[in-house]
């Protein structure tokens, strides 16, 4: 798989970069918390990040006075395993390199995804990035074994919060509600397929652990 850059000009229907945010304490707040043993960790809002400038920022510009929530995802990962999307965009930036793994929402075809679709995008250490509501994606992927990837997380407040109870399905995309404004579509390979999630990817799980 070829890994592209977010500054490419084929990064442009899948998100866009975004300057002018004051993202130094926000970097230093994130590097200080220690990777996990094992596999990645998320945490949907977290004081400590919340607590930075750009919180506000966050809240007053980037999302238009929406209530937002700053939390992370940050550990060791090469695979795909999954997709998700919400219905708004979601913000990321990193204390160091880290790969998005992405497709796009009108890919999926009878509730299903072929993960040839998908492409795999560099975003360097640092640069804030706006990944579209309509945009697949799920946990980044570390650019180095040794250092893992700390990736924050900005996404309207409750997202990824406790599945809705869905007395009946009004739409065949309810069978892949997973969290609270989080549709996801698992692998067959995955942990989030064993545990029950809708399985949504044909193909290989990709795993780029050769191409970094």
């Amino acid at each position: 798989m070829e890994i592209k850059s977010v500054l490419d000009k084929e990064f442009a229907p899948y998100g866009r970069i975004h300057e002018g945010y004051d993202l130094d304490g926000l970097l230093v707040a994130m590097d200080a918390i220690p990777l996990p043993e094992e596999g990645t960790a998320y945490q949907p809002s977290m004081e400590g990040l919340e607590a930075q400038p750009v919180f506000g920022q966050l809240e007053g510009c980037a999302y238009g006075g929406m209530p937002v929530q700053l939390g992370m995802c940050w550990g060791r990962n090469t695979r795909l395993n999954c997709l998700e999307y919400h219905r708004d965009s979601e913000f990321n930036v990193g204390t160091d390199d880290f790969i998005l793994l992405l497709a796009k929402q009108d890919e999926i075809v009878d509730g299903a995804l072929d993960t040839a679709k998908v492409k795999a995008f560099r975003v360097p250490a640092g640069v804030l990035v706006e990944v579209y509501a309509t945009t697949l994606h799920y946990a980044p992927c570390h650019t180095d074994e040794n250092k893992g990837f700390r990736v924050a997380v900005a996404l309207p407040r409750g997202t990824n919060g406790p599945r809705p109870e869905v007395v009946e399905l009004a739409a065949e995309e309810d069978r892949l509600l997973w969290a609270r404004n989080k549709w996801l579509l698992a692998h067959a390979d995955s942990a989030e397929a064993a545990q029950g999630a809708y399985v949504g990817l044909s193909g290989e799980n990709i795993d780029i652990k050769d191409q970094i």
